[in-house]
């Protein structure tokens, strides 16, 4: 079902082809890229936590969660690859791979993810611009819009802590990358308005709201959906001409 709204939302105003590779590395400052491996990394996490409620174990669990990954990105490839105005990515598959095996090699080494992936948006005036592109409404610019998307690596606490604490256990530092002032895929054809593709580069803190102690077993599992947005908190940014401003609350 997601792979057919998948192909309402994004293909289906555009041309089809015969089977074709596209190299799209030097496009949207590689914010798509980093997208690719939050989304392997995120269906990893999901298919693990399915397998393992059917009755897997952990090892099989994760095996088969990176097969499932892997494939359903792969069927979005191939659908990349059929239609005229992309191309199947060697690098979006390159991306695929990165976040599947973050997932895994972190179930093996530890049994669980202490280094997560996270993700979170807010709305900017470049959208208007190529709405074909970036999204003509709030839904689709989520998923569209990289100029107000931010992905982050989460780093847990007990990644230098050995004994349990609970309220510490839940703290995290993540350090983000987003970039901005895209119009286009690699250059702004509206130079009227000046502006500047950069980069940029956040570092903050954050709650993995997985480690809470949470009373109600109904709220422990609307958390975990929400785990994988980034917790609004104070923010340091770093754009890549060296600017830096601060936010006290990021999202």
């Amino acid at each position: 079902m997601s792979l057919i709204a998948l192909n309402e939302m994004w293909y289906k105003d555009y041309p089809r082809s015969s089977f074709h590779f596209f190299n799209d590395g030097k496009e949207w400052l590689q914010m798509d890229k980093v997208g690719h491996a939050f989304s392997a990394y995120q269906l990893n996490e999901f298919f693990f936590n399915q397998y393992q409620r059917t009755g897997y174990d952990a090892k099989r669990s994760i095996r088969n969660a990176t097969i499932s990954s892997l494939s359903y990105m792969t069927t979005i490839e191939l659908l990349d690859g059929f239609s005229k105005q992309w191309g199947f990515s060697p690098w979006d598959m390159t991306a695929n791979l990165s976040g599947s095996f973050l997932h895994l090699i972190q179930q093996k080494k530890w049994s669980e993810q202490k280094i997560k992936m996270k993700f979170s948006y807010h709305e900017t005036p470049f959208s208007k611009y190529n709405t074909s592109q970036l999204g003509d409404n709030f839904q689709q610019r989520v998923f569209k819009d990289y100029n107000g998307q931010t992905y982050w690596l989460s780093f847990n606490s007990t990644l230098l802590f050995n004994k349990t604490n609970t309220l510490r256990d839940v703290i995290s530092l993540s350090i983000g990358y987003s970039a901005s002032e895209m119009t286009h895929a690699k250059t702004n054809n509206l130079i009227v308005n000046n502006f500047q593709r950069h980069r940029e580069f956040l570092f903050s803190f954050d709650a993995d709201l997985n480690r809470v102690k949470w009373k109600r077993k109904g709220l422990k599992k609307v958390m975990r959906i929400f785990n994988v947005i980034k917790v609004p908190l104070p923010t340091m940014k770093i754009r890549e001409n060296g600017k830096i401003s601060f936010h006290l609350f990021y999202f």
